[in-house]
């Protein structure tokens, strides 16, 4: 039993606490009743998904207790992040779906998507996401069949919500490819990302983002994930064909996350140009 293991099972044990607590058609009900969800605000050759991450096993405590999360989403979608992530795990990460819903709310005036990003493992959590705001959510290959992966790909499409499929192998590459092929509702944007951090060990292997890069298809924009902390990092990616990258750890502690996030744009722009 690795993390992902053990993150999958604690997510089986949400799930049917929330089912218990609120059936799926009321989750669905409210899904119908909102406004169409936030596509990613792309905004040149290579974008950045910023991460609210108040908490990390593999990073210890981020963020203190009393940090402003509305402020730090908002300082996130006014230097250039198309969209901003945002932990749900309670347990490892901090987060909840409560987090979620502010984000979503502070930054639906901006045009920002917030994403879910959680160990996902029923389209209820979709519903959820939904429900809460959200324009996105984050699905672990890993941690789903190709059942799974296809069902949880046509609830998404039927929300309008983008996904971004997250990979760790050629394998998974494989298998995230040919579930993005066979989706028939595809109403929102979907992405596929390689993260480099394998989420059993939680050891971070860099040389991996580049080396899989080339397998990555290119019809559908290409994420990095993980591991990424300056604008030398975010030019490295864009020039081995990465479209966007996702950083969480780097933001979270910088002193100045706005001006971070500027510099890995820029420098991720100029490699594209």
């Amino acid at each position: 039993m690795g993390f992902l293991d053990d993150m999958a099972e604690s997510s089986r044990q949400r799930l049917q606490a929330a089912r218990s607590a609120l059936p799926q058609r009321t989750l669905v009900e409210r899904c119908r009743e909102l406004p169409p969800a936030l596509p990613l605000a792309r905004g040149g050759a290579f974008d950045l998904i910023a991460e609210l991450k108040l908490r990390s096993p593999a990073l210890g405590q981020l963020a203190e207790a009393g940090t402003d999360r509305g402020a730090r989403v908002a300082t996130y979608a006014h230097a250039g992040a198309c969209a901003v992530s945002v932990l749900t795990e309670p347990d490892r990460f901090g987060g909840s779906l409560e987090h979620l819903q502010q984000a979503a709310a502070r930054l639906a005036p901006l045009g920002v998507p917030v994403m879910r990003k959680d160990f996902l493992v029923d389209p209820y959590q979709l519903y959820e996401a939904r429900s809460a705001g959200a324009g996105g959510a984050l699905l672990i290959v890993r941690m789903l069949t190709d059942v799974q992966l296809a069902e949880m790909l046509e609830c998404a499409g039927s929300l309008g919500l983008f996904i971004l499929l997250e990979t760790f192998d050629e394998e998974e590459i494989d298998r995230a490819a040919a579930a993005i092929g066979a989706a028939t509702a595809q109403s929102g944007q979907l992405l596929i990302g390689i993260n480099s951090r394998d989420l059993q060990t939680l050891e971070v292997v860099p040389e991996r983002l580049g080396a899989l890069a080339s397998r990555l298809p290119s019809r559908w924009p290409r994420v990095a994930e993980s591991g990424l902390e300056t604008p030398d990092d975010a030019a490295a990616m864009a020039r081995a064909g990465y479209d966007l990258a996702l950083v969480g750890g780097a933001l979270m502690r910088s002193p100045d996350p706005a001006g971070l996030l500027r510099q890995m744009l820029e420098a991720g722009r100029r490699m594209r140009t």
